[in-house]
C-alpha cells in the first residue's frame, strides 16, 4: 500500500512507522492519522511482527496539529478531525502489540500525545516535549489528560499543561515521562535493541499482560482485574509455546550456574 504521510517498513519482527511531513515538522493532518491507522492494521494482521516503533522523519517527532489546516476548518469538520484523532489514539493505546515512541526531536501537542499513547518512550537528549495548547487556546486530546498524570503525577502534569512549557529529553527521563533519554545518534539503535528484547518473548503473554495493565489503570474494579489475571495466566500456560519456554528457561539457568 502506498502511504502519503508516513514511511512504513518492517525489519525482522519489528515494524516502524515514520511520520513523513518533514517540511512542516511532521504536523498532523487527517491523512496522516488515516495512514497511521492503515499501517497499524497491517501490523495487527502480520503474525511475524511483534513490536511497533513510531518515530518522525527529519528534525521532529511531530509538532502536533497542522495549524494551517485547522484555521480553515468549520466546527463540524473540526469535530470529524478530532473524532479521527481520538479513534487512532484509542487504537494505539489498546493496540495488542507493544509500541515504542522514538522521540527524535520536537514532540508537541498531539505529537506529544501520540508518544504518550505508546507503551514505552525513548527520547533524544535534545528533544523538546510539551503541550502548548493553553498558549493557543486549545485543549489536549488523545487521552493525555489521564496518560500524563499516570506517568508523572497530577501536580507535575498540571504544571506542564498549565504553563505550556517544553522540557528536554533528559528532563523528561528525570521526571518519568520517558523511559530513557539517549544521544540522537543512538536513538533508533536503542529502540531496536529494546524491541528485539521484547520480540524474543511470548507475543501471547505480552498481549495478555498489556490488556491486564490497561484494565488495572481503572477501567475495571480490583476484583474484576484479579479475576482476569487468573484467566490470563491459565490462557498462557495452556499454550503449546509454554513447555518450550520452560525448557529454554531451564537450559539458561543451567548455563548460568
Amino acid at each position: 500500500m502506498a502511504y502519503e504521510c508516513i514511511i512504513f517498513e518492517k525489519r525482522d519482527a519489528v515494524a516502524i512507522i515514520k511520520l513523513n511531513r518533514p517540511k512542516v515538522l511532521n504536523a498532523m493532518n487527517k491523512q496522516l492519522w488515516l495512514d497511521m491507522q492503515a499501517a497499524m492494521e497491517d501490523v495487527r494482521n502480520d503474525p511475524a511482527i511483534r513490536v511497533l516503533i513510531i518515530t518522525g522523519e527529519g528534525r521532529a517527532f511531530s509538532t502536533g496539529a497542522d495549524l494551517k489546516e485547522s484555521k480553515t476548518r468549520s466546527i463540524e469538520v473540526y469535530r470529524d478531525y478530532l473524532a479521527e484523532l481520538q479513534e487512532a489514539s484509542r487504537r494505539l493505546i489498546r493496540f495488542e502489540k507493544p509500541t515504542i515512541a522514538a522521540i527524535n526531536g520536537y514532540a508537541l501537542g498531539s505529537g506529544y500525545e501520540l508518544a504518550l499513547a505508546c507503551d514505552l518512550r525513548i527520547a533524544a537528549d535534545e528533544a523538546q516535549i510539551g503541550s502548548p495548547e493553553a498558549k493557543v487556546t486549545s485543549s489536549v486530546t488523545g487521552g493525555a489528560m489521564r496518560l500524563v498524570q499516570d506517568l508523572i503525577g497530577p501536580a507535575k502534569a498540571r504544571e506542564l499543561l498549565f504553563t505550556g512549557e517544553y522540557i528536554s529529553g533528559k528532563e523528561a527521563e528525570r521526571i518519568g515521562l520517558v523511559n530513557r533519554s539517549v544521544p540522537l545518534a543512538s536513538l533508533m539503535d536503542e529502540c531496536l535493541q529494546l524491541a528485539a528484547k521484547i520480540a524474543a518473548n511470548s507475543a501471547f503473554s505480552i498481549a495478555m499482560i498489556k490488556k491486564g495493565l490497561l484494565m488495572a489503570r481503572g477501567e475495571v474494579s480490583l476484583e474484576a482485574l484479579m479475576d482476569y489475571e487468573v484467566e490470563a495466566c491459565l490462557a498462557c500456560v495452556s499454550t503449546k509455546e509454554r513447555q518450550a519456554s520452560l525448557a529454554e528457561f531451564e537450559d539458561r539457568k543451567k548455563k548460568d550456574q
